[in-house]
């Protein structure tokens, strides 16, 4: 049997593709969130970024979007570029990807990302970072795959 992929293209995201974009939120806490964090709460939160995207894009922001070739949307990754605490110089940071759930295994989280390096080098950064949440195994590994390393972990306490 031969399984093939999906042709997969990567463009600029548009207003057109809010509904598509802002439906996937749900999906970034499917994983099951910490106990102190709820899955609405995290979906509002992904929302409001992406939402924010849309509607006044920051200058050294972009928001890709993954479609099949006949114009199927099938994810989106969106890139920021904060200054690196240490270096205090900029640098690519994914601060939110998400694929369609009929289009996972057939390569788009990784065509995202291979965008999104290239969309790093283009714009000169040596360096491109990403958070996940500690729990979101499958994420975690799929990033390993791709050569990202752990730099820090973020603990938390919620204070009586």
């Amino acid at each position: 049997m031969v399984v093939t992929r999906p042709q997969v293209r990567i463009r600029g995201a548009l207003e057109t593709d809010r509904e598509f974009i802002l439906s996937l939120a749900p999906r970034l806490a499917e994983f099951g969130p910490p106990p102190w964090r709820s899955e609405e709460e995290i979906a509002r939160g992904e929302r409001r970024t992406l939402a924010a995207a849309l509607d006044s894009p920051v200058s050294g922001a972009e928001l890709l979007l993954a479609e099949s070739s006949d114009g199927v949307p099938l994810g989106f990754i969106y890139l920021e570029s904060p200054l690196d605490y240490f270096r205090q110089t900029p640098h690519a940071h994914v601060g939110v990807l998400a694929v369609a759930e009929s289009a996972e295994g057939h390569g788009v989280a990784g065509a995202l990302m291979r965008a999104g390096e290239a969309w790093a080098r283009a714009h000169g950064f040596d360096t491109m970072t990403l958070n996940v949440f500690a729990g979101n195994a499958r994420a975690r590994a799929f990033y390993q795959r791709l050569g990202y390393e752990p730099e820090t972990l973020r603990y938390v306490r919620r204070l009586p």
